[in-house]
């Protein structure tokens, strides 16, 4: 299966579990890989036959800007399940997002999750 990714997507959101995290926000990271055939995009040079990567990037920076959440995990799962139901070209998607500022007690460069969603039937 051919890839598209999108990597180091920096934003700056509201999410997290404690109050100083909703208040002051904090800068998350995402990476996105879509699984998908490119084979006719690139014997074509047809860019309907490829998912548009700007509209995918708009698509995440909606959900992370958006509406704050408690987990980066729902992060995760929302940008899956968009990626899935508005490009039909994806098979398959992952999902990692990253946390630099944790509020962990202790040393640690970032706390980060990553999933992996297929699209139903396939």
């Amino acid at each position: 299966m051919d890839k598209i990714f999108l990597n180091g997507m920096a934003f700056y959101g509201y999410h997290g579990v404690f109050p100083e995290e909703t208040k002051l926000g904090q800068r998350f990271y995402a990476d996105v890989v879509m699984e998908t055939s490119l084979e006719a995009a690139g014997r074509t040079d047809d860019l309907e036959m490829t998912t548009n990567y700007g509209s995918v990037y708009a698509q995440i920076a909606k959900i992370m800007t958006g509406e704050p959440v408690k987990l980066i995990e729902t992060l995760a799962e929302r940008i899956a399940s968009t990626i899935l139901t508005h490009f039909p070209l994806i098979d398959a998607v992952q999902v990692r997002i990253t946390k630099p500022s944790a509020p962990i007690p202790g040393e640690l460069q970032a706390a980060a999750i990553e999933i992996y969603r297929k699209r139903d039937g396939k």
